[in-house]
This record gives C-alpha cells, sequence and structure tokens, in this order.
C-alpha cells in the first residue's frame, strides 16, 4: 500500500527548540499503531531530496518550529493556503533549501499535496543545546493531539 500521507518533521537536532518537528514525529511514531497510511520522515535541516516523498503523498502534514509572536510552546495550524501564507511571510532559513522552497517544486511540477497542513510550535530558544526548553518540550502532546485531529478530519472529510 502506497503511503497517502506525510508527516514531516523538521529542524536541527543540535539547535534546543529548532528540534522539535524531528521529535513530534519521533514520539507520534512510538505512540502510534503501524499504519501503511502514514509515512513519517525526520526531514532534518531539508533539502531538495524531500521533494520527492512531498510529491508522493496527496497529504502532507509538516511540523517544525515557527517564529508566530505567541508564547513559547503555543501550537498553531495553518492549513492549505494559510500554510501558504504562513511560508511566504516566513521564508527565511539558513539550510540549503527552505520548506518554501520545496512547496514551490511541487507546484511547478503539478504534485502539490491538496491537503497540507503546517503545525507550528513557538520556541523559546534557539542556539546550541541537545534539550528542549520546558515550555516547548510541554507543547509536544498538543502538536501530536492536533495532528490526529488533523487526521481524523481528513479521513472523514476528503
Amino acid at each position: 500500500m502506497q503511503p497517502t500521507t506525510l508527516i514531516l518533521g523538521l529542524g536541527n537536532v543540535l539547535m534546543t527548540d529548532e528540534a522539535v518537528g524531528a521529535e513530534v514525529v519521533r514520539r507520534l511514531e512510538q505512540e502510534s499503531a503501524p499504519d501503511a497510511s502514514l509515512m513519517c520522515i525526520d526531514g532534518g535541516t531539508l533539502s531538495f531530496t524531500l521533494a520527492l516523498p512531498i510529491g508522493d503523498c496527496p497529504r502532507l502534514i509538516v511540523v517544525d518550529a515557527a517564529t508566530m509572536g505567541e508564547p513559547p510552546g503555543s501550537v498553531r495550524v495553518f492549513e492549505g493556503e494559510a500554510m501558504d501564507r504562513q511560508l511566504s511571510v516566513n521564508a527565511k532559513t539558513v539550510h540549503e533549501v527552505s520548506l518554501s522552497d520545496l512547496m514551490d517544486i511541487a507546484r511547478l511540477t503539478d504534485t502539490l499535496p491538496l491537503q497540507r497542513a503546517l503545525v507550528g510550535i513557538e520556541p523559546a530558544f534557539v542556539g546550541w543545546g541537545d534539550r528542549l526548553t520546558p515550555s516547548v518540550e510541554a507543547a509536544i502532546p498538543d502538536a501530536i493531539a492536533r495532528i490526529r485531529s488533523l487526521l481524523d478530519r481528513w479521513d472523514t472529510c476528503p
């Protein structure tokens, strides 16, 4: 069975709260029963190689640290065009490629997932370190609950 949903966790695990996307995906996989319709990937700090799995799935959920002007640990979901707007406003990155670049590749190749969402978690601190700050660590269950809620809604209203 071909996966229909890609859950992509982003972040640098050596940069404190920047690692939250990868940690959410890791915990989601640990806590969930195997599901052939889902593909979970730790996307690290992004690469053009992620364009292929993004284009292969009609549904995409990205989990990442996102500067939204909210208190640290706040979780927000940006879905569809709201995700596109959030990425266009916050497209700055120090990585090889930005998530906005990957979405543009998908648009140009006509493989942009119709159902897509960004689960953003406001960081408290991004700097050298191998642990999440307490407020961001505490946000992980909420992020996982929001991912499950999206999946349930998408499954009932495709």
